[in-house]
């Protein structure tokens, strides 16, 4: 079923204001959580009720508690044990709220997808919503150092894990070459015709443009996967017609920063959605939206800018 709106309006509240009440305490520590109104839209839109929906890297479970609320059943992998602690934590909660469904999560690396996953599980996926991880662009949170009698504020809750083996830590090209292994590995999971969801956005690292949605698309397509759409996943609210964002503090500064220094940044107001379809007997896929570009595009690109290009991965306040 293809997207009937190619710009979704997923943030009428604030991320905490979504979270509110339904994760369990520590969730707030992950420094790239999914917005869950971005993960409850692609499973609405993708899935009907009693599907499986997969997020090979899901953190606290955002996919997974998105996947329980609306009747569906959840798997997730997750490489760091601290957050798939949580997430299974999560997910056992929104089981136990909604009556229906059910959540597995498994600790370990999502390259090795298909031996983590129980077996009746591979080629059952409808749905795979996931985001690739951001390694060192997360700003995570800030805390005020006034407490300590000093002046200005500090990070916190800015790291994935101390685990050198996460791809959190590895090179943009490195990441690149892992998330094909992943998406190759979802595209094994899935039921003939399914689809996956990767939410992602660009960076910059030294005044150097990370064009990540490219190069996700560049991944999914080696991976065997078939660009359907690319939309637009909304990080502000809609007032009287006009966006009103809601930054975090490092977002802010690092426009300011980026200003004075001569590169015209805004804040982040989006996250870029592109919608995959696997292989298979069912219909065939929708013409791409936008008529994505078939050839592979490198990560880096000076001279690229826009809305919100450039900022760090992290959470809206």
């Amino acid at each position: 079923m293809p997207c009937s709106d190619s710009v979704w309006n997923t943030a009428p509240t604030s991320a905490p204001a979504q979270r509110k009440g339904r994760y369990v305490p520590g969730s707030a520590a992950h420094p790239a959580k999914m917005l869950p109104a971005i993960a409850a839209h692609a499973i609405a839109t993708y899935t009907k009720p009693g599907d499986l929906v997969l997020d090979p890297m899901c953190g606290i479970g955002t996919t997974l508690v998105e996947a329980l609320r609306l009747g569906r059943n959840a798997l997730g992998i997750e490489y760091e044990p601290q957050w798939a602690t949580l997430a299974a934590l999560n997910a056992r909660s929104a089981a136990q709220k909604s009556g229906t469904g059910t959540g597995i999560v498994r600790c370990g690396d999502a390259r090795r997808l298909t031996d983590l996953a129980p077996a009746s599980a591979r080629g059952e996926v409808a749905l795979v919503v996931t985001s690739p991880p951001y390694g060192p662009s997360v700003h995570g949170q800030v805390r005020s150092t006034r407490e300590t009698g000093e002046r200005g504020v500090v990070k916190k809750d800015f790291r994935y894990g101390h685990d050198r083996a996460n791809l959190a830590h590895v090179s943009t090209t490195h990441l690149l070459d892992a998330f094909t292994e992943i998406l190759t590995q979802c595209r094994a999971m899935l039921r003939p015709g399914g689809t996956v969801v990767v939410t992602t956005r660009p960076w910059r690292e030294r005044g150097e443009l990370i064009d990540l949605p490219s190069a996700t698309l560049a991944a999914g397509k080696a991976a065997g996967l078939i660009p359907t759409e690319r939309c637009v996943a909304l990080l502000a609210g809609i007032r009287d017609s006009r966006l009103v964002a809601r930054p975090s503090f490092f977002q802010m500064k690092n426009v300011r920063d980026a200003r004075r220094q001569g590169i015209p940044l805004s804040v982040v107001q989006h996250e870029d959605v592109l919608v995959f379809t696997g292989p298979g007997r069912c219909a065939a896929p929708a013409q791409p939206r936008d008529r994505v570009a078939t050839r592979s595009t490198a990560f880096r690109s000076r001279t690229c800018t826009g809305t919100g290009a450039g900022q760090p991965k992290g959470e809206q306040s």
